[in-house]
């Protein structure tokens, strides 16, 4: 059996130190004692994204904020489903986890940073949500293990009461916000809810062939 093998940490600011792990050909990212996400299992990442454009009035030109990069799964799917004059604004607060894409996940990425249809933040998705004004007609946010802050504790303010009303107000009428997280949360339906949003929540498979852990998607939209 192959060794694991360290290929690069990378410093979450407030937070743990993430890890870049490969065997053969499959990546992992780490923090703590706990695999964040590995490149065999993308099926909820990508339905983060197509479950997301298919709800939407206008896929062809919608305008998307994704919090959080990953290992590329959603912003690559959203990419695949938009159309030419879509918009993508990609929010990531880890600068190594852009490093990390451009170098040995490379391939993994498949250039699709350069694509002309994406603006790369670099900073924390609160501070994006907050400048803007009914603005997107999607925010995604996969910047942690759901709506708790493992990997940053001030990732919490993102699912808090305010932080739901500062996302609505960033919103375009009708818009979406889907949040995905490794398992269900029924206090945090409760909050979405009660911060105005009509929620839909939904289960889907870790993994493309149906199989694997089952994850959770909530898709909470503005009136």
């Amino acid at each position: 059996m192959q060794m694991r093998e360290l290929m690069g940490t990378a410093a979450v600011p407030g937070g743990e130190e993430l890890r870049l792990y490969r065997r053969g050909d499959a990546f992992t990212i780490a923090i703590g004692g706990n695999d964040l996400m590995s490149s065999r299992m993308s099926g909820s990442e990508e339905a983060l994204a197509t479950r997301t454009i298919e709800r939407l009035a206008d896929p062809a030109s919608a305008h998307l904020l994704i919090g959080g990069y990953g290992m590329g799964f959603t912003l690559r799917a959203a990419l695949a489903a938009l159309g030419p004059a879509a918009q993508i604004t990609l929010a990531e607060l880890v600068p190594g986890i852009i490093d990390w894409a451009r170098g040995p996940m490379a391939d993994l990425a498949a250039g699709c940073l350069d694509d002309p249809r994406v603006e790369l933040v670099l900073g924390d998705v609160a501070t994006t949500i907050s400048a803007a004004r009914g603005r997107y007609d999607a925010i995604l946010l996969d910047v942690d293990n759901g709506p708790d802050g493992l990997t940053h504790p001030a990732n919490d303010r993102l699912y808090s009461p305010e932080g739901l009303a500062v996302a609505r107000a960033a919103l375009r009428p009708r818009g979406l916000l889907a949040i995905w997280s490794a398992a269900p949360d029924a206090r945090f339906t409760r909050r979405l809810a009660a911060a105005g949003f009509a929620v839909e929540e939904i289960g889907v498979r870790a993994r493309t062939n149906g199989k694997g852990p089952r994850h959770v998607i909530w898709f909470a939209r503005r009136s």
